[in-house]
């Protein structure tokens, strides 16, 4: 275990990702200082992959990777039982989705495995959206197999989907076997299960960063999509608190601040994540005195911490996933 005592909170630096249908969101909306002339479609606010690795900003554990605090203050971040070896179980990831994103599904556990991928159970937070932005999650009533690769063969998908406009502060739940794509407009925030595996099952004709058409995974996602799920809704807005997603991998809160409101988190009870949708938190941690909107944050089981709104804000928190 390390000798430094541990803070109350945990930022790390973002990982920017250019993606073909990614913008400048993030700089615009969320006032992040971006790679010059990149369209980035991704920010990983929390990964620990082999490829990819959060680490720490500021405060007493600054530089060090989210697989190295695993390593050697597992207890202290995660709780007395948590393995050192095993890999955080979430990715936290804003989404700038300029234009549409590919028609996709990620891997039932049941499948994953023998197609040699990880599952994915994920939850979609809509930050912002442009007038008329949608997604599409799941299918039409009645839609069979058959139909759907007749209309994939005949590039007339889009009709068989099922399409839902949504607003600021809509959430999705998208669990894995869900067919879906977000479609241009929408900045996101994404709360997902550790896992990258993406089964594209149709693309709309384009072409990727390198001028060439992106892969598809046509076999995989046929096998994966739960053609029985059908026409699912958002959980709306609202002004008191909600539960925006209770899954086996994780459970999802927004919850709602007037200015001067607190959240106060006790020691020892199991870590967790904050998101700052909208507004502005202050903290009792002196290396992070201020949580901006669309800052994240890992509260380690160890630590207690006082979270203040300085103005109306909405915080999503994100629990049960150190099982």
């Amino acid at each position: 275990m390390s000798s430094t005592a541990a803070p109350k909170l945990l930022r790390f630096a973002p990982l920017y990702q250019e993606r073909v249908w990614g913008g400048r969101a993030l700089a615009d909306i969320l006032h992040r200082a971006l790679p010059a002339e990149k369209v980035i479609g991704e920010s990983w606010e929390i990964a620990d992959r082999p490829e990819a690795q959060s680490v720490v900003l500021g405060g007493p554990w600054a530089g060090r990777p989210l697989r190295d605090l695993l390593e050697r203050d597992a207890a202290t971040v995660m709780g007395p039982r948590w393995a050192p070896a095993k890999h955080f179980p979430i990715l936290v990831k804003w989404l700038d989705a300029r234009d549409r994103m590919s028609l996709q599904v990620h891997p039932p556990a049941a499948l994953a495995a023998a197609l040699g991928g990880e599952p994915k159970t994920e939850n979609w937070y809509i930050a912002e959206a442009a007038p008329g932005a949608a997604v599409m999650a799941g299918l039409r009533p009645g839609v069979t197999r058959a139909q759907f690769e007749a209309a994939l063969h005949a590039h007339q998908l889009e009709p068989l989907v099922h399409r839902i406009l949504v607003r600021k502060g809509d959430s999705i739940f998208v669990p894995s076997g869900r067919l879906h794509a977000i479609d241009a407009g929408n900045l996101i925030l994404e709360i997902q299960q550790n896992s990258d595996t993406t089964y594209r099952v149709y693309d709309w004709g384009r072409v990727g960063l390198d001028g060439k058409p992106r892969q598809l995974h046509v076999k995989e996602s046929l096998q994966c999509i739960n053609f029985a799920d059908t026409e699912p809704a958002p959980v709306p807005p609202g002004p008191q608190p909600a539960m925006l997603a209770d899954s086996p991998f994780f459970r999802l809160c927004r919850v709602p601040l007037a200015a001067g409101q607190e959240l106060n988190f006790a020691a020892g009870e199991q870590p967790r994540l904050i998101a700052v949708a909208d507004g502005r938190l202050t903290t009792d941690e002196p290396a992070h005195p201020e949580l901006e909107r669309g800052a994240n944050a890992l509260l380690p089981c160890a630590a207690a911490i006082r979270l203040r709104a300085a103005t109306p804000s909405v915080v999503l928190v994100t629990e049960n996933f150190a099982a």
